[in-house]
């Protein structure tokens, strides 16, 4: 059983992340496991918000060299989180 912190590992703090937040919308790292609703719960429980939206998207690995070797970074998902009118997640 995943708890809410193992479902939303981080909210992502990026140049588009940052513009989309006067439209209630938050970027997260999260569980590649985790569905749509256990997010929308995780993210409720977790910063006292209402969800309204929530869109995933699996971000594939790159390729990195290291010397000779060729390696690849993990797949990871991204969450958009959209939240209700009135609500906001403090971001300090």
């Amino acid at each position: 059983m995943l708890t809410s912190y193992d479902i939303v590992k981080t909210l992502l703090r990026t140049e588009k992340g940052s513009m989309m937040e006067p439209q209630r919308k938050y970027l997260f790292k999260v569980a590649k496991t985790a569905n749509k609703l256990q997010i929308k719960k995780a993210v409720e429980e977790i910063y006292s918000t209402k969800v309204d939206f929530v869109h995933t998207t699996v971000m594939p690995g790159k390729a990195k060299r290291v010397r000779q070797e060729l390696g690849y970074t993990p797949d990871w998902k991204k969450a958009l989180v959209t939240l209700k009118d009135g609500q906001k997640i403090e971001v300090t």
